[in-house]
């Protein structure tokens, strides 16, 4: 498969409903600038790939000169399809699906190495779940869904407190092996500093926090920043992942 002007997309896979990983969008730096990296970035539970948050993410990361691919997993190619909105899959399809993607872009000329991936939200956790296949160096969050709506609050009140987690939202950030990233809005619902930081960690991994962000990585006015400051540093430390990785 050869290498893609900007936002172009590979031809789809026979069956997009039932084979994970069709259609890439692969967006790479200018021609004067080589990739330092790959990031295959993976869309969050609601929006598509091509949302304003990915595409502006996206952006700033290219321009980090970091080679990005993204996908949509199969419910998300229905809705485009049929205009219809639907729940995400089950999560072994999810999980297939990212696999198959990581095998893609691994057989991809002009790929470049590091490899990492990641993603908007729900994206990025199911990262988090596949981060041990081959080939992969890193991942990034951006925005990780710690909580559920009312969740940090309920799990302070138990006795074994927040740094308690056995399942797929939590569990695995206290074993990764691989360096993870992830950046966090300050004033993300899904998590803020108060009971994130209560948790237990992988050495692993690394928060970077974005201050008066939200989910969607927006400031308050108060601030005096706007979402793409706040991408911008998120990309830049995605960078200095990618010149530890490429120095170790």
């Amino acid at each position: 498969m050869p290498l893609l002007a900007a936002g172009n997309m590979t031809e789809p896979l026979a069956d997009p409903f039932t084979e994970p990983g069709q259609g890439l969008r692969i967006d790479p730096p200018g021609e004067a600038a080589p990739p330092l990296a790959t990031l295959v970035l993976a869309h969050g539970a609601g929006a598509p790939m091509d949302s304003h948050f990915m595409n502006r993410l996206t952006g700033h990361l290219v321009a980090q000169q970091i080679l990005v691919v993204r996908f949509e997993f199969p419910y998300m190619q229905r809705r485009r399809q049929t205009g219809r909105r639907r729940p995400p899959d089950r999560q072994p399809l999810l999980l297939d699906t990212w696999r198959t993607v990581i095998r893609q872009v691994g057989q991809m000329p002009g790929a470049a190495v590091p490899l990492l991936i990641g993603g908007k939200s729900m994206g990025g956790r199911l990262a988090t779940l596949v981060a041990d296949e081959p080939g992969v160096e890193a991942v990034c969050c951006f925005g990780y869904p710690f909580f559920a709506g009312g969740r940090a609050k309920a799990d302070s009140t138990r006795p074994d407190g927040p740094a308690v987690a056995a399942d797929t939202r939590l569990g695995q950030l206290q074993t990764l092996a691989k360096p993870t990233l992830i950046l966090q809005g300050t004033r993300d619902a899904f998590g803020k500093p108060g009971a994130v930081n209560a948790l237990r960690f992988s050495g692993k991994v690394q928060l970077v926090w974005l201050e008066a962000g939200d989910h969607d990585f927006v400031p308050t006015r108060a601030s005096g920043l706007d979402q793409d400051e706040l991408m911008a540093r998120a990309a830049a430390a995605v960078a200095g992942l990618v010149r530890d990785l490429r120095v170790s």
